[in-house]
């Protein structure tokens, strides 16, 4: 939904009437993940994508369908290859996609949450979208870490789902969660999609160098809210990263140890240390890998280098498990030369890391493109 939101606010607050479609669940190699938004407008105009052009048509169709009768759907495309290329699935995937009608009426907290999202306060929104009892389905619950507001249809099935969507959004993930009718923990039959609207994650990138404002430039592409910090204030200015959200003048170890100790510091952070000088990286690296959330930790360096800051590090005191947590030399190997090379490479072995990908060229590798992400139940 947060691809669309500022187009299905618009329309909201207009009065409109939006038919909305959302991945809720992915297998095989499915194009697009759960929480990617389609939105068919007043007029037919059509917003987003939920499977990167494969079966936009027949879920535009869908979606004005469910706009006229009112009743949400949730659809399964790709159940098999004929049904996949049927409606141009091709990849040989399956989604299951939600369908719903947003308005005033149907979502009255959606302004609230827009409001919540743009100011980067974290809030998520669970929606029922699957129960024996139809009279269940499309209702939803606004989930903030300080309460709720809706129910799903019973104290017990908000209080369980309320508790576990707090768990999603504490990690930033979205993902469908099971229960059994009335919320009970074994059972089937109540699904719920939430999506999580966390602020977005945190790159810290040590080292006003060259190398770090193509950092900064990619990691902001790919969503991270992107901090440069150097002791340097000669270096260490917005004119110099235009693209960082913010320039931070400060020695790297005690900059980190600070925003640590004030839990701005999680499990989807991603530290890149470019500094490549020892009074600053092995002060700074023996903060960061003894950190108990942290998603990468990655130094720049040559294989020299790299040996002499491990020894440093061992001297320290730092064991072989916390080294281990180490990417360096930084990146995978993609013979990267200039910086924005070299920023790709960073970003490649992120990436892979987050999702258990190998580095290695797709057309090498057998087996399914996609890596399933064990965290989010899959579709049976």
């Amino acid at each position: 939904m947060r691809d669309v939101l500022d187009e299905l606010v618009g329309w909201w607050e207009a009065g409109e009437t939006v038919g909305m479609a959302t991945v809720v669940a992915t297998f095989a190699s499915a194009p697009r993940p759960a929480g990617a938004s389609m939105l068919v407008g007043p007029g037919g105009q059509a917003v987003g994508s939920v499977s990167g052009g494969c079966v936009e048509g027949a879920v535009y169709e869908l979606a004005d369908e469910v706009v006229a009768s009112g009743t949400p759907v949730l659809q399964r495309y790709g159940v098999s290859d004929d049904d996949a290329f049927a409606v141009g699935l091709t990849c040989g995937g399956i989604l299951d996609v939600y369908v719903e009608r947003v308005d005033r009426r149907s979502f009255p907290q959606l302004g609230d949450v827009a409001a919540d999202v743009r100011a980067g306060a974290p809030v998520a929104v669970a929606s029922v979208v699957a129960h024996p009892d139809p009279a269940w389905v499309g209702r939803r619950l606004v989930v903030r870490p300080d309460g709720v507001d809706g129910t799903l249809g019973s104290p017990r099935a908000d209080a369980a789902v309320a508790d576990d969507v707090r768990g999603l959004l504490a990690g930033g993930r979205s993902a469908t969660l099971h229960y059994g009718p009335d919320g009970e923990r074994r059972g089937e039959g109540l699904e719920v999609f939430c999506w999580s609207f966390a602020p977005a994650p945190r790159m810290v990138v040590f080292g006003a160098i060259d190398f770090a404002a193509a950092v900064a430039r990619v990691g902001g592409f790919l969503g991270y809210h992107v901090t440069v910090c150097d002791a340097r204030p000669v270096f260490a200015t917005s004119t110099r990263f235009p693209d960082a959200d913010e320039v931070v003048v400060d020695w790297p170890h005690r900059y980190l140890a600070a925003e640590a100790a004030a839990d701005r510091i999680d499990e989807r952070t991603v530290l890149c240390v470019l500094t490549h000088d020892p009074k600053f990286d092995v002060p700074l690296l023996e903060v960061a890998l003894r950190l108990p959330r942290v998603a990468y930790v990655g130094a720049m360096g040559s294989r020299r280098t790299h040996d002499a800051r491990l020894d440093r590090l061992r001297e320290a005191g730092l064991t072989a498990a916390e080294l281990d947590r180490l990417s360096s030399p930084i990146g995978l190997d993609l013979g990267a030369r200039t910086p924005e090379e070299t920023a790709v490479s960073i970003a490649a072995e992120i990436i892979a890391r987050r999702w258990g990908g190998s580095g290695e060229p797709l057309a090498a590798r057998d087996g399914r493109i996609h890596v399933i992400d064990d965290r989010v139940e899959a579709p049976q």
